[in-house]
């Protein structure tokens, strides 16, 4: 909290662990997943690599639910968030993935291979991230190329 001192450093404190308290009880999902073996193998902070994976995330759920699942209900909430992100109603939720990518670009968020993850870990970041709990609140189930696809993406 360089720079940010006061009532800015208490409100700015107060919405992180608002923030953390929320997701970790409304059940996390393939970010988190892999986040978190992620921050195990390269020095980066958390938020960086959640947000170098969630519009990937996102694409792959997507493509799982109009080819697995297309009633499923997570459809609609996708749907729901392209909605408020780009302030247009009946747009395609995959306007969603493209907006989350056009502000990850604007925040200039580094890509996985800033931090040091290379093409060759990534069979070994799928392996512990198909084995973390976070894993089960996703939507639909990734598989493992799914997964592996997801981790490229965002290299």
């Amino acid at each position: 909290l360089s720079g940010i001192s006061g009532e800015s450093a208490e409100g700015l404190l107060l919405a992180s662990l608002c923030g953390g308290l929320c997701l970790a009880n409304g059940g996390l999902g393939a970010v988190h997943g892999l986040a978190g073996p992620l921050g195990g193998m390269v020095e980066a902070p958390h938020g960086a690599i959640c947000a170098a994976l969630l519009a990937p995330v996102m694409e792959a759920n997507l493509n799982v639910l109009a080819g697995r699942a297309p009633e499923h209900p997570a459809h609609a909430r996708y749907r729901q968030i392209a909605e408020i992100v780009t302030g247009k109603q009946g747009v395609d939720a995959s306007q969603g993935v493209t907006w989350v990518c056009e502000l990850c670009h604007v925040l200039e968020v580094p890509r996985l291979s800033r931090w040091g993850l290379s093409e060759d870990e990534i069979p070994s970041l799928v392996q512990k991230a198909k084995a973390a709990s976070s894993m089960r609140g996703n939507p639909v189930q990734l598989s493992e190329s799914e997964l592996i696809n997801v981790a490229k993406k965002a290299l």
